[in-house]
């Protein structure tokens, strides 16, 4: 069960919405700023969620680790007033979903 409404099955169906949407997605990742603390979209979901709660129990040890180790660099980096040097920044073809359920799409 998504978190919210989501036309995201609608785009990925029709390869013309996807390809005028996914630069504009592009585009707005970029500009939310999170990938320049090393975040991933799914580090700022909300964790006091029931589903959250599922699929964070669903992660591997080592998503698990991952996950808590970026949350603490962009934390330090936060404090610091700084952003992480450019290769270190999340870039879009790292980007994948493993909190989202197998079974959706």
């Amino acid at each position: 069960m998504p978190l919210g409404f989501t036309l995201a099955p609608k785009v990925l169906a029709s390869k013309t919405l996807t390809s005028w949407i996914t630069p504009v997605a592009h585009w707005y990742a970029n500009l939310a700023g999170y990938r320049r603390y090393g975040l991933k979209y799914d580090d700022l979901v909300i964790e006091e969620y029931e589903d959250v709660q599922k699929a964070l129990n669903r992660l591997t040890p080592r998503e698990q680790y991952d996950r808590a180790f970026r949350m603490k660099r962009a934390s330090h980096a936060s404090v610091l007033h700084n952003v992480l040097p450019k290769e270190e920044w999340t870039k879009p073809e790292e980007v994948s979903n493993p909190l989202s359920p197998a079974d959706q799409m």
